[in-house]
């Protein structure tokens, strides 16, 4: 498990291209039979992968949290991008295919993660946040998660929303979970942009080939930064910062908010104006 600690706007603005990737982006969220963490500090919000193939992997607490099982005071969210997987919660098991998420709760003792086929084998992106109250485990396709229809092929931004963890979806205490799509000669992501001061967000991007990437805009609005983002790679969004991207060709990604404030609408757009 990595640790990312908190930068304040001020110490942003003077930050080179590594020192910005070295704080915001992780390069690398899926390993063969690994499991890859970052811890941030940004709302003590977790990100990470597991690419289960050979072995299974279980999902367990770090010895620096000082608790004795991952759930002992966190709830968690997890989405497969890849090949059938199977997660073993206090021995229940749930089938997730691909683009199926899983909500686990405060209090869960075991976590194990697997694949259905070695050949095809699932991917499957953590997140989890702090947790004060308990919620049960439910599993959400994507034919059930809430979808929203955003942008035009004109602004090069029409996309589709899925709701997956949210206040009129399955419950959680502050996780918020979802996949945004955009369609074919689309773009452009969360343009207008916006920021969110009572909560913090984080992408993972991926549905790109090898060569092309996401150019990631963060920062104050009146001080934007950028980070090149390849496939299966994700970003850390302070909730002072916008974040907002544009591709070298269309792409997915998934998105998890943590904080204080838990409605979806809880957003101030920034004019195309005051961009800089």
């Amino acid at each position: 498990m990595k640790v990312r600690h908190a930068s304040s706007p001020g110490e942003v603005k003077g930050m080179d291209t590594a020192e910005l990737r070295e704080h915001f982006l992780i390069e690398k969220v899926f390993e063969a039979d690994r499991v890859h963490l970052t811890y941030s500090h940004y709302d003590r919000l977790i990100i990470g992968g597991a690419q289960p193939i050979q072995e299974e992997l279980a999902l367990a607490a770090d010895p620096s949290w000082h608790v004795g099982s991952f759930f002992e005071r966190r709830e968690a969210g997890i989405i497969n991008i890849g090949g059938p997987a199977i997660i073993t919660v206090d021995g229940e098991t749930h089938t997730l295919d691909r683009l199926d998420a899983l909500y686990i709760g405060r209090g869960v003792q075991e976590v194990k993660l697997a694949s259905q086929d070695s050949g095809s084998p699932a991917k499957l992106y953590i997140t989890s946040a702090p947790a004060h109250a308990d919620h049960p485990t439910a599993k959400m396709a994507i034919d059930t998660a809430t979808p929203t229809d955003l942008g035009t092929i004109e602004t090069s931004n029409e996309r589709t929303i899925y709701k997956y963890i949210h206040q009129d979806g399955t419950r959680s205490c502050q996780l918020m979970l979802g996949v945004t799509i955009l369609k074919t000669g689309s773009v452009w992501n969360t343009m207008p942009a916006h920021v969110h001061d009572r909560r913090m967000e984080a992408y993972l991007y991926f549905d790109l080939q090898e060569d092309a990437r996401v150019f990631h805009l963060m920062g104050e609005p009146e001080e934007t930064r950028h980070l090149v983002v390849a496939n299966e790679q994700a970003v850390i969004s302070p909730s002072w910062s916008i974040h907002s991207g544009a591709g070298t060709s269309n792409y997915s990604f998934i998105w998890v908010m943590a904080g204080e404030n838990y409605t979806f609408q809880d957003m101030d757009v920034t004019d195309m104006k005051t961009l800089k």
